[in-house]
């Protein structure tokens, strides 16, 4: 990337992308490197700024990340969160201990707005703290900017080195006026222009790609999600014709979902591309007719997807370049953007498969975020139906059917489910849930429809709020919508004589089943 950057040094914070995501909302473009990455190798990347992000451990253990303390004499403005303002501290000679009053959630803290940091912040705010250790003592060169009732160097600076901490974290919504203090370091302290813009990231990832490619051949996996989705509309802007997307149609998606992505990408759509879809729904219940434990159909899904995908790309003429809808949070939480552990492992992330014909691999939107890759769609003519969808995991219906698959239980599941999307969007509540579906749980019941005794099956209706996915909340659901929705799956879905509204958030429970 050419633009001005703030680089983000990860120690294990639960946070790190959250950071990331903010400091963009800023304007300004931020990577995320764990905190092994090599310092010559940081400054060679020439960063306006740089944020070390909290960590679980305690700065004092010798097991501890930590990083070298010639970092603080590289002359770049550096912002420490949580564990990174105590690591700061302990390395430049203060002092970190056990709090004597562990601070967990919001609190008030009493800030300096003499500090560029805290300009234009109020005098008493509420940010959220979690931390069982504080500065006892501040390194010196520096001075207290903001306390709390129980941490009195809630934050510290040294303004001659541009050395900034703050105990709480700036990057969660529950800090009231956090994303103004991440404003304030990288404009006032780091010097940023503010010159990361999505329509800037259009037209120079098209002119690489186009560099890239030449007159070679690009084969896509089309899942007619919103990141294969926007890659697809990119690519085509790119290099046209030279793109061949292939839609493999697995029997496991929501109601009309592949017609209404062949109505985008296929040949009656917008886009200069070859669309091949594949139905290989019979082969996908054929291998999925035992399977009832989750990570076991997952693996199934998974498995047979990439071979039909490699399959129907064997057919073609020589196709040069893979491409991948990888975003930034599947690189981070794969283990190679950062260092808050290796949440999951991703099928987008790794590089080629073994025993590959294609030469390279082409990942247009691997540094962007979720809501950046909107926005390019956007710009790209990508339809908002299709942009704003619900979120929809790989494995689809399969792990929102519990126990086995049957393509009876698909369409009872995929009636359900379009039922309750329909009625939630009339009612105006689509923008204000951030997922909602229906589920098929594993239970049968005794129910009585008409004069005729029942044994059916229970739907689960879920809907939850959240910001970031790490936690999310059961929606407020009006109790006459509720019933509406009820009365029209047990009329209008076979085989369906209860409904359920989950009312369970995340923890204890998952936003999914499976």
């Amino acid at each position: 990337m050419e633009n001005e950057k703030i680089l983000v040094i990860d120690f294990g914070g639960q946070y790190n992308q959250l950071i990331a995501r903010r400091v963009r909302e800023c304007g300004v473009y931020c990577e995320i490197y764990s905190y092994k990455k090599d310092l010559d190798e940081v400054l060679a990347m020439h960063p306006k700024g740089i944020i070390f992000t909290g960590g679980p451990n305690s700065v004092y253990d010798p097991a501890s990340a930590t990083y070298t303390a010639e970092i603080f004499k590289a002359g770049i403005p550096i912002l420490g969160i949580c564990y990174g303002a105590q690591l700061m501290s302990h390395l430049l000679g203060g002092r970190v201990d056990h709090a004597p009053v562990r601070e967990y959630g919001k609190i008030e803290v009493s800030v300096d707005n003499t500090s560029p940091l805290f300009e234009g912040i109020r005098a008493q705010t509420i940010c959220w703290m979690s931390h069982n250790d504080y500065i006892a003592e501040m390194a010196p060169g520096f001075r207290a900017i903001a306390h709390s009732d129980h941490c009195p160097y809630a934050a510290v600076e040294d303004s001659s080195r541009k050395l900034y901490g703050v105990q709480f974290h700036p990057e969660v919504l529950h800090t009231q006026e956090g994303t103004k203090m991440l404003s304030n370091f990288v404009y006032h302290v780091c010097g940023c222009a503010g010159d990361w813009k999505m329509s800037d990231f259009v037209e120079q990832s098209i002119r690489q790609l186009r560099e890239t490619v030449g007159d070679k051949q690009v084969v896509l996996g089309l899942s007619g999600g919103v990141d294969s989705s926007v890659v697809a509309a990119l690519l085509s802007r790119a290099i046209g014709s030279q793109l061949t997307c292939i839609f493999v149609d697995h029997g496991l998606l929501r109601k009309n979902e592949a017609d209404e992505v062949e109505a985008v990408f296929g040949p009656k759509g917008n886009f200069d591309l070859n669309f091949i879809r594949v139905d290989a729904s019979a082969r996908f219940y054929r291998k999925l007719r035992f399977a009832t434990e989750p990570e076991h159909k997952r693996k199934i899904i998974g498995k047979q997807f990439v071979r039909v995908f490699e399959e129907t790309a064997a057919g073609l003429d020589h196709p040069d370049f893979l491409a991948q809808g990888t975003i930034y949070p599947d690189v981070v939480e794969s283990g190679l953007g950062g260092e808050s552990a290796t949440i999951k492992s991703h099928h987008n992330v790794g590089g080629l498969p073994k025993h590959t014909r294609f030469k390279g691999l082409i990942e247009p939107l691997r540094y962007l975020f979720k809501d950046e890759v909107r926005q390019v769609g956007l710009q790209l003519g990508l339809p908002e139906s299709l942009i704003y969808r619900q979120p929809f995991p790989g494995p689809g219906l399969g792990i929102r059917i519990i126990g086995r698959i049957t393509p009876e239980k698909v369409q009872l599941v995929q009636e359900a489910d379009a039922i309750w999307r329909e009625e939630l969007l009339a009612a105006g509540l689509g923008s204000q849930i951030n997922q909602y579906f229906a589920a098929l749980t594993n239970m049968r019941s005794v129910g009585v429809m008409g004069d005729e005794r029942t044994y059916d099956y229970a739907i689960a209706l879920r809907a939850v709020t959240t910001q970031d996915f790490m936690t999310a909340e059961a929606a407020e659901i009006p109790w006459e919508l509720l019933s509406r929705v009820t009365n029209r799956i047990v009329n209008e879905v076979p085989h369906v004589n209860r409904v359920f509204y989950d009312c369970t958030g995340k923890p204890p429970a998952t936003v999914e089943y499976e």
